[in-house]
Parts: structure tokens; C-alpha cells; sequence
């Protein structure tokens, strides 16, 4: 039997082939799930949820009705929901003397109360047949690299969010996790990869020879959803090992360093 057999799983931020939502969503599928994908581009989730078979919703997670409806998309097309996966994100770079309140609050929306809402609304559906629910932590959450403190404040608060559901959650049966990517060729990252450097710098840094991949990120982010899986409350590190050491400066990110 594979390792998904059954379940339905709602995964929002999916809008790229190449996304670490669409390598989740192809593992999901592959280990016997129904999918649905969410995403706010309402053409492009629906590219890739061609492209998969399954599903496609638009969903903003800065909106509380679309991540209400798309929790009962998956009660009204299949009649049950069992494990929901966030990756929805944005970037906010910034020395903290630059920072205005706005890029701060647009982070915030997204990454601090998108979390907490997504959970809220993913267990409600879930209800009294429990599940699980997975957000997207990071590593700059996990560490205090310079420049981020609007994004990884953010994470960082909403790290403690998923702490704190886990224990609300519980006795509901539902378990609440968070992954924590390093710096991770995708859709989003190409554009830095195009910079020589960054890639060796980000490589000395970790315990492990290469970059993790969006593959990576899909089968922690799949077995978690699992019934073999019996964690709850955690932040998983998925870098290479690079919280056993730092990120690097953006000067050496340029090979300044």
C-alpha cells in the first residue's frame, strides 16, 4: 500500500512547475492521494494542476474567505479532508534600518497570520477525524542572517504559532509541524543561482555536499502527512545542516567575502 493511499491533501502554493507545492503535490499524488493545489494566479495554478491531473483552487492566503473555501473544496468535491500543506511565502529583505511598516505587514499577513489562519480553517475541515497540517518555516527562523528581519521575524513568530496549534490540536488528533528549507534551487531562488557564487557559498556552509532540493522538501513534507509519522509541535531542519554552522553574508553570497 502506499504511503498516502486515501488521503486528501490540500497544498497552497503551487502556482510553478518547479515550486516546492507542485514536487509536493507529484510525491502526494505518486504515494496515492487526492490533490488539490492552491495558489493566488489564477491561470498558472490551474496550468499546474493540469499538468498533474488533479485539482486546481486560487487561494490568497492573505484572504480569509479564500482560505475558508478552499478547506471546503475538499469537503464538498471528496467529502473529507485529511492533511493540508502551506508553502505559500513571499520575500522582505531589508536592513532593519530601512524598514518601513509596511514591508513589515505585508510580511506578517502572509507569513505570521496566513500560518495561524491556514491552520485554523485546514482543522476545522479536518475535524473530528483529525490529520495533519504542515507550514513552511525557514532558515533564516532558525538563524539571524542581517537584511531579513521582516521575513524571518515573521517565520520566526510563526514557528511558535505552529508550537502552540500542536498543543490546541492535539486531542483533536491533528498534528502540526513546520519544515524549514535551506537555500533551495526553485522557481523563486533562480534568479540568485544565477549569481556564481552564491551557490558555493551557501555549499560551505552545510554538512552535506549539495543543496536540497524541492524533492526534498516533498518527501519530509509527504511523510509527515503520513500515519507513519508521529511528530507533532517540531520544526524540521531541511538544509544539509547548515543551522550546524550559518548563512553566509551577502558579501560573500557575491564573492566579496
Amino acid at each position: 500500500m502506499a504511503l498516502l493511499d486515501g488521503k486528501v491533501i490540500i497544498i497552497l502554493g503551487a502556482s510553478n512547475s518547479q515550486s516546492m507545492g507542485a514536487a509536493t503535490a507529484r510525491k502526494c499524488i505518486a504515494e496515492g492521494a487526492t490533490v488539490i493545489i492552491a495558489a493566488r494566479n489564477e491561470a498558472k495554478v490551474n496550468a499546474v494542476a493540469e499538468s498533474l491531473n488533479c485539482v486546481g483552487v486560487t487561494c490568497d492566503i492573505t484572504q480569509d474567505a479564500d482560505i475558508q473555501a478552499l478547506a471546503q473544496t475538499a469537503l464538498d468535491r471528496f467529502g473529507h479532508l485529511d492533511a493540508a500543506i502551506n508553502f505559500a511565502g513571499v520575500e522582505a529583505g531589508g536592513a532593519i534600518a530601512e524598514l518601513d511598516r509596511e514591508t513589515i505587514l505585508h510580511s506578517a499577513n502572509v507569513h505570521l497570520a496566513g500560518t495561524a489562519l491556514f491552520i485554523r480553517f485546514m482543522a476545522s475541515a479536518m475535524g473530528e477525524r483529525g490529520g495533519a497540517i504542515v507550514t513552511t518555516s525557514s532558515q533564516t527562523a532558525l538563524l539571524a542572517p542581517p537584511g531579513l528581519a521582516a521575513y524571518a521575524g515573521a517565520k520566526a513568530g510563526a514557528d511558535h504559532i505552529v508550537r502552540i496549534a500542536a498543543n490546541e490540536y492535539g486531542h483533536s488528533n491533528i498534528r502540526i509541524n513546520a519544515i524549514a528549507p535551506g537555500f533551495t534551487p526553485t522557481a523563486m531562488t533562480e534568479t540568485y543561482l544565477q549569481v556564481p557564487s552564491i551557490e558555493p557559498a551557501f555549499l560551505k556552509e552545510l554538512a552535506m555536499p549539495r543543496l536540497p532540493t524541492a524533492e526534498d522538501i516533498a518527501c519530509t513534507a509527504a511523510w509527515l502527512c503520513s500515519d507513519e509519522c508521529f511528530i507533532t509541535g517540531d520544526i524540521l531542519d531541511l538544509s544539509g545542516g547548515q543551522t550546524l554552522n550559518r548563512i553566509p553574508t551577502p558579501a560573500e553570497m557575491m564573492g566579496e567575502g
